[in-house]
């Protein structure tokens, strides 16, 4: 059994992200834990029950109840860095996870490239310490919507998905109201026709694309 932790900024990025790579571990009888670093919902008005989305989300996923962090939407960087490492830091001492994935260092929105970097400096690669492997994921309509050549994604791990495509659909209409309809970047339709690129350019039906950031293998 491995533990894997997700590390996103906002409920949905975890179901964009890794929705069926998080369904692929927990099937294999691995333990995963979802944090979220931000309310999801204090820069909006009536979305409080994103929370509510996203333990449901977990639920579907079969994971452990997500952690909340609670810190403000879309505002990350109004926060001392150095308490968003700390929070993380905290989780990782807890769970002792061997494996994380999180948001790309290139996205667009600020919040993901402070996860990565919150991340990055909470998973110092110090001796004796459980993270063994790092990978960042890619969200749409924020991935994508970087500017070319500005640290741009390519992904260089891909995990066949195409027996969990069917419960990367399920999570994603979880969050049906944060989904836009086509031809919007971040619809189903869409999320799932990115599945099919990423597995299409490796040989197989449905795939979730990584960047590889760190692997220790002993």
């Amino acid at each position: 059994m491995i533990k894997v932790l997700v590390v996103a900024a906002h409920p949905d990025d975890e179901a964009l992200g890794c929705g069926a790579t998080i369904a692929k571990h927990t099937q294999n009888g691995d333990e995963v834990q979802i944090v979220f670093l931000s309310d999801g919902f204090s820069s909006r008005k009536n979305g409080e029950k994103r929370n509510n989305l996203a333990i449901q989300s977990s639920e579907v996923l079969s994971c452990k109840k997500p952690i909340f962090l609670n810190l403000p939407d879309n505002r990350l960087d109004t926060i001392p860095f150095l308490e968003i490492v700390q929070k993380i830091e905290g989780v990782i001492s807890d769970f002792q996870p061997r494996i994380v994935y999180t948001h790309h260092i290139g996205d667009l929105n600020i919040d993901h490239q402070i996860a990565n970097k919150a991340v990055m400096t909470a998973c110092r690669p110090q001796p004796g310490f459980c993270v063994k492997e790092i990978y960042a994921f890619e969200v749409l309509s924020s991935t994508e919507w970087q500017a070319l050549g500005v640290k741009s994604f390519c992904p260089n791990v891909f995990i066949d998905i195409t027996s969990y495509i069917d419960i990367k659909k399920q999570v994603l209409e979880v969050y049906s109201e944060e989904m836009r309809p086509p031809p919007h970047s971040r619809s189903i339709d869409n999320a799932i026709r990115l599945s099919a690129l990423r597995g299409n350019s490796v040989g197989v039906y449905f795939a979730e694309a990584f960047v590889l950031i760190r692997n220790i293998i002993e």
